[in-house]
């Protein structure tokens, strides 16, 4: 077998070709982002000495146009993945609720002054826009509630679109976790490597970073819970004892999600332990959990 010399083996030596041409600069981006080498090496010596450029200027342009490209091809991947689709959904679900409830208590506000009679949230705007009785001077109205409910339906739409699509994007969290939550949590933590990658700690203040950095500052007492107070687990112990559901609930979504990153494969059994050490926790007496110096949340 031919020993490759450097000028063969550098990220150049994928280029057939014009340089400038589309496949040359794929097959050099393909090379940038997969290739290595096991020592430094005088590249710029070696394109030239294998023809790749003229000079050490145009070698630097051909490797400017090629870690671009392999860049932009990276990103595209990176947010074409199922995880960030998720993510982008979960967060257009919440700006789509939170923009209706807004527009609703103001459709109310605005509805009060010209109807006795109107009502108050989604409901009111479904109300309104269902109306055929409405005077002329009141279209405006309409209008808006039409767009209000717009919006609240496609927050519906796109919170069915998160429970269909989590369970296959990753199993293990939406088992632990209803679908809403899981999304919310890979969208707090930026995707579904990221999350497997943060401590369990780190989880289970995740939507709570206000609170933590009052209490870093000294101002505030160390927040037990983020976002995963919504987790029937935690919402459903005892105030005494929820810092040590959090904890449990959090370190077992830590391994799911892990396991959800590394493997996908579906494991029932990370559930079956979080229920048993919840039912533990649950079970405890007011005076148990704090003579427990270990499991006492203050």
């Amino acid at each position: 077998m031919t020993k490759q010399t450097p000028a063969d083996a550098g990220w150049f030596a994928a280029i057939d070709g014009d340089p400038s041409s589309d496949s040359a600069r794929d097959a050099a981006a393909m090379a940038v982002r997969d290739g290595s080498s096991p020592s430094p090496e005088n590249w710029p010596a070696h394109a030239l000495e294998s023809g790749v450029a003229a000079d050490e200027d145009e070698y630097y342009e051909q490797l400017k146009a090629a870690t671009t490209a392999a860049t932009r091809a990276t990103v595209r991947e990176r947010e074409g993945a199922d995880d960030r689709q998720i993510v982008h959904a979960v967060r257009t679900m919440d700006d789509c609720e939170r923009t209706a409830n807004e527009l609703a208590e103001r459709l109310a506000e605005w509805g009060g002054s010209v109807d006795s009679e109107a009502g108050t949230g989604i409901e009111y705007a479904r109300e309104l826009a269902a109306r055929d009785d409405v005077p002329p001077e009141q279209a405006r109205l309409v209008s808006l509630a039409e767009r209000i409910v717009a919006l609240a339906d496609e927050a519906d739409d796109v919170r069915e679109y998160v429970e269909q699509q989590m369970p296959s994007v990753a199993p293990n969290l939406t088992a632990l976790a209803d679908p809403v939550l899981g999304a919310r949590l890979l969208s707090l933590a930026g995707g579904l490597e990221e999350l497997a990658k943060k401590p369990s700690g780190t989880v289970q203040v995740l939507g709570a970073e206000d609170a933590l950095f009052a209490h870093l500052r000294g101002h505030a007492p160390s927040p037990k819970h983020g976002i995963i107070y919504m987790h029937d687990a935690v919402r459903g112990t005892h105030p005494e004892n929820r810092g040590s559901a959090a904890r449990a609930v959090a370190g077992k979504l830590t391994i799911a999600a892990r396991v959800d990153h590394y493997s996908g494969e579906l494991k029932p059994e990370i559930e079956g332990e979080l229920i048993d050490r919840i039912e533990t926790i649950q079970a405890r007496t007011v005076g148990e959990s704090g003579a427990e110096g270990g499991e006492s949340d203050e």
